[in-house]
């Protein structure tokens, strides 16, 4: 209140001062320009030049509001459009998002007309359109993107092949991943598609070429690397060994295969076990049990300790002897206890084969040692525990089978 006073006491004496100047002296301001005369006191022609002033800020401030105003009501202005892009935006991504894919293309598509920068939204627009099965138009959006956006040829194509490969085109993917791998071979998210679409069309060849590249562009962690290289180079073996019908086509291709592999990786165990039960399956018996016998002895394995139970060598009764030979180093290990069953079998040796299956189900119960002994009960006669084990087989083979509801029969 008191500044109040001091302000209104100041206005007050420059009031009185500018009056007693004015009374004092009145000045005399003479422009003439010409046929122009103006005349009049200092004082009137100074009040004149502020009236001016005020009236051209007036004019001003009025067209900035009417400018602004329009703005806002106009739909066409500047304004309006970028909000009206940014709705899009929000509003297609959440679309996106959700699985909203018509109402997400329209707004996508929508944005990315109205963007410098459109990439994403392109992209977005693409895949919405795609997940209608509208596949010509999600090409045509990739295609506007290129236009738009040149230099992102590898991010559209990649994303292209990614949606080819959704739409179950392995062909079409398989040549758009190709082009850029001839373009940008040493691009990881490139060589990391192709390897996926090859390991998806089984094409195990093609993933063993591109290990190098894999590995030398450290596309993958070592970890992965590693089995990746021991799943592609054990199904290759596998594709070798039934490429051809003919048994001895089929062996003599599957050698050639091993012998493609490093030293290193012919004592890779899950390498060996691939090799051992194709020549299982070739019927090469022998060749298998060998095998199995070098690799077991070189190193312990227990997924070659159980194949080894299936083969039969030359000389079944030192296979069994050689098998429990293993059985001091290892005597909790279900898998060779129920090799040992086996080989008992295969000897007709029904004692000391019940023996190992039963120790081989007291350390695990598993559904193969179930069913072995329960073929071996019923041909001993126990039937009633013979079913009790293939019961139990049963349900150790898929326990999600016990849990499901039994099926409602329709009555006629």
């Amino acid at each position: 209140m008191k500044r109040l006073y001091v302000i209104v006491f100041l206005v007050i004496a420059a009031a009185a001062a500018l009056g007693l100047a004015i009374a004092e002296h009145s000045g005399y301001v003479l422009i003439a320009y010409k046929s122009f005369r103006f005349e009049s006191s200092l004082w009137a022609t100074l009040a004149l030049i502020a009236v001016l002033w005020l009236v051209f800020w007036g004019i001003k401030a009025l067209i900035e509001l009417v400018t602004t105003s329009g703005g806002v009501v106009n739909p066409w202005s500047r304004r309006n459009r970028s909000r009206r892009v940014q709705v899009a935006i929000e509003h297609g991504q959440l679309d996106l998002a959700e699985g909203r894919w018509a109402s997400a293309q329209r707004h996508l598509h929508r944005a990315a007309e109205a963007e410098r920068q459109p990439l994403l939204y392109y992209l977005g627009a693409a895949r919405a359109a795609n997940e209608q099965g509208l596949y010509e138009e999600s090409d045509n959006l990739l295609e506007r993107a290129l236009e738009r956006q040149p230099q992102a040829e590898l991010a559209i194509a990649l994303n292209h092949a990614q949606l080819q490969t959704d739409r179950g085109d392995t062909e079409g993917a398989l040549a758009t991943l190709q082009a850029m791998h001839e373009r940008h071979p040493h691009n990881a998210q490139m060589l990391r598609q192709l390897q996926r679409l090859h390991q998806q069309r089984g094409d195990w060849s093609a993933v063993i070429r591109l290990l190098p590249e894999l590995r030398k562009d450290k596309v993958l962690p070592k970890a992965e690397l590693a089995e990746l290289e021991r799943r592609a180079w054990g199904e290759n073996l596998s594709l070798a060994a039934h490429r051809e019908a003919d048994g001895t086509v089929g062996l003599q291709a599957l050698e050639r295969a091993w012998q493609q592999l490093t030293s290193a990786q012919r004592q890779e165990p899950q390498l060996v076990l691939a090799y051992a039960e194709q020549l299982r399956q070739l019927g090469a018996q022998a060749e298998a049990e060998e095998v199995l016998r070098t690799a077991l002895k070189r190193s312990y394995d227990s997924h070659l300790a159980r194949l080894y139970g299936l083969v039969r060598g030359n000389d079944p009764a030192r296979q069994l002897q050689i098998a429990e030979g293993w059985l001091k180093d290892h005597p909790a290990d279900p898998s060779l206890l129920l090799t040992l069953g086996r080989l008992c079998l295969q000897s007709s040796l029904w004692g000391k084969a019940r023996d190992y299956l039963e120790s081989s189900l007291r350390v695990q119960r598993n559904p193969e040692a179930c069913a072995e002994l329960a073929r071996l009960l019923a041909q001993m006669g126990d039937t009633e525990r013979s079913n009790q084990l293939f019961q139990e087989g049963l349900g150790l083979l898929d326990e999600r089978l016990l849990a499901a509801p039994l099926p409602v029969l329709a009555h006629a």
